[in-house]
């Protein structure tokens, strides 16, 4: 702002930058924590509730009064979901962990800024909330794996299954707190625009490093392992060996499809299989990555396309504040992998044929 006042011009330009910055902060400051509460005590907090969203699709049929054999069909589509639940589910942890989480949510958010059913189960128990708990996970559906499988048999609908009822009030409560947010988002935006071209004009010999967001962005680096913690060694790729490993029949992030695991088990991996016979998967280089960079070619140094860049390692979260030199790798899908999943496993020789494969 010294800068900006040294100059009649930047003043009319840049005079009013804070103004708005100010007006979305001072919103997300009242409403950020009860953000937080929403998602990490409410709809994600009891495993039952959080596992009840995933039904959220199928109630909604229910609403829309759509064709009996749509509903059965995804019905038929959850039954998978039940036994990768209950495989390691405790329900008296369960229990003890949500009426905790709740009654957290109830003394530490104002009833302005919290679900309308959590305000009403407090004020009605004076803040205790194992009584409600308790009722609702001897009645729910999603407490229990056989009344669970029954119900998908002849699915109806979940508005008056308590747990459901509640995940369901909390998401309607929390995207009423996104419109203050959104609102908040408009007030900054314009304020930032301006500060970062302001900053810009303001330090113009300083190189400013894109942000991967709204800009091309570009890191170099190499392949190369790390090592995460004393004795904690990784090697720079992992293959198709590892994915069988994280294999669980059923469940929506680890199954892995029947025609990739015949395609496995026979090791075809044609032109695409290393010294080794091994299908490489993902591989991890010294690049920078953040937000906005997952998806993007990862190319050597003679111009070819190697890989697709999608995430970081654990090691290096920080990196979007400091740049951990020993540890910070990006993690990228091989594109021999990729290669792969387009020619055996999508069976599209269409766009093989139109590339040029080295």
């Amino acid at each position: 702002m010294n800068w900006v006042n040294a100059d009649p011009k930047r003043k009319a330009e840049y005079g009013d930058i804070f103004t708005g910055i100010k007006q979305k902060w001072d919103i997300l400051d009242e409403i950020e924590k009860s953000f937080v509460y929403h998602r990490e005590a409410g709809w994600n907090g009891g495993e039952a509730i959080a596992f009840s969203r995933r039904f959220m699709r199928i109630n909604k049929m229910f609403e829309a009064k759509a064709e009996k054999a749509d509903i059965l069909a995804e019905a038929e589509r959850l039954k998978p979901n039940v036994n990768a639940f209950f495989k390691d589910y405790s329900m008296p942890l369960d229990q003890d962990v949500t009426a905790a989480l709740l009654a957290l949510f109830y003394k530490n958010i104002p009833a302005e800024l919290r679900p309308s059913e959590i305000t009403r189960i407090g004020d009605a128990n004076n803040g205790d909330f194992n009584e409600f708990v308790a009722k609702a996970f001897k009645k729910s559906i999603f407490t229990d794996k056989e009344r669970l499988e029954d119900w998908l048999e002849r699915p109806k609908s979940l508005d008056k299954d308590p747990l459901f009822a509640l995940a369901k009030n909390i998401i309607e409560s929390y995207n009423t707190l996104l419109d203050s947010y959104l609102e908040a988002e408009n007030f900054g935006n314009k304020g930032e625009r301006l500060y970062m071209k302001g900053l810009m004009e303001m330090q113009s010999d300083r190189n400013f490093y894109p942000d991967a967001n709204f800009t091309m962005r570009l890191t170099y680096g190499t392949v190369e392992p790390y090592k995460a913690a004393d004795a904690v060694n990784y090697n720079y790729y992992t293959t198709m060996d590892g994915v069988m490993e994280k294999y669980v029949p059923g469940n929506w992030e680890f199954d892995i499809p029947q025609d990739v695991r015949d395609l496995v088990a026979k090791k075809d991996y044609g032109r695409y299989a290393d010294e080794n016979g091994d299908l490489v998967v993902n591989f991890i280089t010294t690049n920078d990555i953040t937000g906005g960079n997952s998806g993007s070619p990862v190319i050597d140094g003679e111009g070819n396309l190697i890989g697709l860049a999608f995430d970081g390692n654990w090691e290096a979260m920080s990196g979007d504040l400091s740049f951990e030199n020993k540890v910070q790798r990006t993690i990228c899908m091989d594109a021999r992998y990729l290669l792969w999943c387009i020619e055996k496993v999508g069976k599209c020789q269409n766009i093989i044929d139109e590339l040029v494969i080295k």
